[in-house]
């Protein structure tokens, strides 16, 4: 769990996507242990389907590991019959770049979804996530 909420800070979210049926969890591995995650569940029929989380420790970050575990996660998805990938991110900040290197592109724009659904404030670099960015990639 704790891995889980690196990346999404709220359990009951967490909680959510995490025990739905028919669903993907992919893992990278160090030395035996887990060192990123990556969550997807299918969201409309089963070729479509939404990451929900993608976290890598924090102290391996910056290294590949989840760049690597996101691509094999796509081509395991596409693998399985998926042929459309969907995420939520913040409007701006380094999880959009990393998104945007692997081909995932603005696809809508949810207003206020952090202000809404978070009970505790989310800032990066100073400045606090108000707006979600939905982003798609066809696989």
């Amino acid at each position: 769990m704790s891995l889980l909420l690196e990346a999404d800070p709220c359990e009951e979210s967490v909680n959510s996507y995490l025990w739905a049926q028919n669903g993907y969890c992919f893992a990278a591995m160090h030395d035996k242990s887990i060192v990123g995650v990556c969550i997807a569940n299918p969201i409309k029929g089963e070729d479509v389907v939404e990451i929900f989380n993608v976290s890598v420790t924090p102290s391996l970050q910056a290294q590949g590991i989840g760049t690597k575990l996101l691509s094999y996660s796509l081509e395991q998805l596409a693998s399985n019959g998926v042929t459309r990938v969907e995420l939520g991110t913040g409007s701006f900040g380094y999880q959009l770049t990393y998104y945007q290197r692997l081909g995932f592109r603005v696809d809508a724009i949810i207003k206020d979804h952090f202000l809404d659904n978070y009970s505790e404030p989310i800032f990066e670099y100073g400045v606090q996530h108000k707006d979600m960015l939905r982003l798609a990639i066809e696989l």
